[in-house]
């Protein structure tokens, strides 16, 4: 997958229990590529550090749509977001959330990504979960 980077700076057991994996490390500047499951969801938690951010990437055709929720412990900067050459375009955006939910529609087949960026001086955990529908 290509991917551009842009310049951005729950209990486990539930966690475990419905994605089967341990938390994931996120470092700055780190990219989750999405692994749809066979039902077309995607989730993880993760633990975001101070001034870090985490962020998740996939292709999606045209058609389909995503069904995304996310919940941190701690304010965090999100988007959804993909690239059209040189420009970046938004699905989705939002400022100091700890919550949040949304549909976004592929109207043309891109690498769409959702990425949470964690402002405060703590590391912070963010459980978030993806549900491809369509294609």
């Amino acid at each position: 997958m290509q991917h551009q980077r842009t310049a951005f700076p729950a209990a486990l057991a539930t966690v475990v229990a419905l994605f089967g994996a341990a938390p994931t490390h996120a470092a700055k500047g780190d990219l989750i590529d999405i692994v749809w499951s066979a039902d077309g969801s995607f989730g993880r938690e993760v633990r975001v550090g101070a001034a870090q951010f985490a962020e998740v990437c996939g292709r999606l055709p045209a058609g389909a749509a995503v069904d995304w929720r996310f919940e941190a412990g701690a304010p965090m900067d999100f988007n959804v977001h993909f690239h059209e050459g040189q420009t970046v375009r938004y699905s989705a955006r939002g400022e100091g959330a700890t919550q949040s939910r949304g549909t976004i529609e592929a109207r043309t087949e891109e690498d769409y990504c959702w990425m949470w960026t964690n402002a405060t001086t703590e590391p912070a955990t963010l459980t978030f979960m993806l549900t491809k529908r369509g294609r």
